[in-house]
């Protein structure tokens, strides 16, 4: 069986990778990606060529990213410009080039880590070089971090709790010396299996959760999940939902709330000094007016929107994905600009290019947002200093905080109804992470789910489900003291990956 195995490697691997995808949410089959990453070490050592080792490290990495991001598929069913099927297309598209990283990491094992059996200095080198590989899916192209090895462990939250010290890429890297582990094990050498067991009971004990309850007068949040799906946005049913579950109740002495509402439900215009043609008759004083009256006297509202820019002439020349804060004076206190742009979502690349080609941005509109300036907190009135991250731009670890100005929280609003039935556990999956990563509290408002309210060890405090209208509210949970990620952001990896190869140059070294 394993000859055939060996003739076969890239069936094999593609099926390995499939495997490991099944580790993610929703599945969470985490011992399933052990294996899959098992399997692709033992394919790789076994390669009789550095060719292919990269053939078989580049299937496993088709398999892999085909299955994990099928959800891609479901954002084409809501774009006239192209058809549907297109999408299915595009999601293996997209795994054939997401296969580059996988193929990195195993060309750079079996170059300088393999021997004619696998030991423990050929897993840290492939360890090192994932980690490598997975920073560099990040930002290559403007990046694309979605699911790195590590967010399987949110099952294990002890493990997962881990990127408070080393971050998710580096999390990622022990997770391969885990499978390396079961690797050696299965070839009868147990020494690498039995130097992770420290790990595994710093694991066990850090899977107890040590945070603080919420200060007895600390704000009150209500975050809002009206499900409306990606094709009924904007129409009056949408409105009616949003006030029903955000309506102050009158309550006399009743603590601020921060009220929250997801990337895209806000149609009507809230900014003064657009041309009189833009408005239609609406007045954007009365808009915001409309929002207040939902509001108490010390409540804000922190809603998506996409204000306009315009050129000399008075014409629509951008548009920004933004937050606005707007209080109970119905006063715009506050905006932040979403940086992180999704490429084809939110802007096309080379349309010089593309669109004589008949392909078009997946969100519809005429032009591209403009990106804004990147993380940045927002003091709010009688709330103090809020970080944002508006949808795809919390999945980047290390670049999710304002560093000179550390908020007390950070809320994602996201449009998650394009993403079918994966995309939107994946992604709060990632949320999670990041307020392990960072030590702060993540509130994520999406229109059709899942909203959730994010403790700042990574514990789910309360949730709206997927597909589901409903708010949540709750007292505003504490943030921790700023972790040794958050202190040294994705140098952690670096440092990290830099032990695992000395550690491997020193197990080579030493006289047997």
């Amino acid at each position: 069986m394993l000859a055939l195995f060996t003739r076969r490697p890239a069936p094999v691997a593609l099926l390995f990778g499939a495997v490991a995808a099944t580790g993610f949410a929703p599945w969470q089959l985490w011992p399933l990606t052990l294996v899959g990453l098992a399997g692709l070490a033992w394919l790789v050592q076994r390669a009789p060529t550095l060719r292919n080792a990269a053939w078989i490290g580049w299937c496993w990495g088709v398999g892999h990213f085909t299955i994990n991001n099928n959800w891609f598929q479901h954002a084409f069913d809501f774009q006239d410009k192209m058809p549907p099927v297109l999408g299915y297309f595009a999601a293996v598209g997209l795994a054939l080039y997401l296969g580059i990283f996988p193929m990195f990491a195993s060309a750079v094992a079996w170059r300088f880590g393999r021997r004619e059996r696998p030991d423990e200095a050929y897993v840290l080198v492939f360890a090192a070089a994932w980690i490598a590989g997975e920073w560099l899916r990040s930002v290559l192209f403007t990046g694309y971090a979605w699911d790195p090895i590590a967010v399987i462990w949110l099952p294990m939250i002890g493990m997962a709790r881990m990127s408070a010290w080393i971050g998710t890429y580096a999390l990622s890297g022990v997770t391969i010396l885990m499978a390396g582990a079961m690797l050696l094990a299965a070839d009868g050498r147990w020494r690498l299996a039995g130097k992770l067991v420290p790990l595994l009971i710093f694991a066990a004990f850090s899977s107890v959760s040590h945070l603080p309850p919420s200060r007895p007068d600390a704000p009150l949040l209500q975050v809002v999940q009206p499900n409306i799906g990606q094709d009924a946005r904007g129409e009056n049913d949408q409105e009616l939902m949003l006030a029903a579950l955000t309506r102050w109740s009158g309550r006399p002495g009743a603590r601020p709330r921060l009220v929250l509402w997801p990337e895209g439900v806000m149609r009507d215009y809230l900014e003064s000094g657009y041309p009189r043609w833009i408005y239609d008759g609406q007045s954007p004083l009365f808009n915001r007016w409309r929002l207040a009256q939902l509001l108490g006297p010390r409540d804000v509202l922190l809603t998506g929107h996409a204000p306009l820019r315009f050129d000399a002439a008075g014409d629509v020349v951008g548009a920004s994905n933004s937050v606005f804060a707007i209080d109970a004076r119905a006063r715009i206190v506050g905006r932040y600009d979403k940086a992180h742009l999704v490429p084809y979502g939110e802007y096309l690349p080379m349309p010089w290019l593309l669109r004589p080609l008949g392909l078009a941005r997946l969100v519809p509109g005429d032009f591209d947002f403009d990106a804004g300036p990147g993380p940045r907190t927002l003091v709010i009135p009688g709330f103090g200093p809020i970080g944002f991250q508006t949808c795809y731009e919390i999945i980047f670890s290390g670049h999710v905080v304002d560093e000179a100005h550390r908020p007390r929280m950070i809320f994602n609003p996201s449009t998650d109804a394009w993403f079918g039935k994966w995309g939107p556990p994946q992604h709060l999956a990632q949320a999670r992470m990041r307020a392990i990563e960072e030590g702060l509290p993540i509130v994520r408002s999406t229109p059709t789910g899942i909203s959730a309210v994010i403790a700042a060890d990574g514990t789910l405090l309360a949730t709206v489900p997927h597909e589901t209208a409903g708010a949540i509210t709750m007292p505003l949970p504490p943030a921790l003291p700023p972790t040794l990620f958050s202190r040294l952001g994705n140098w952690a990896a670096v440092i990290v990956g830099l032990a695992f190869l000395a550690a491997a140059i020193a197990i080579r070294r030493r006289p047997r």
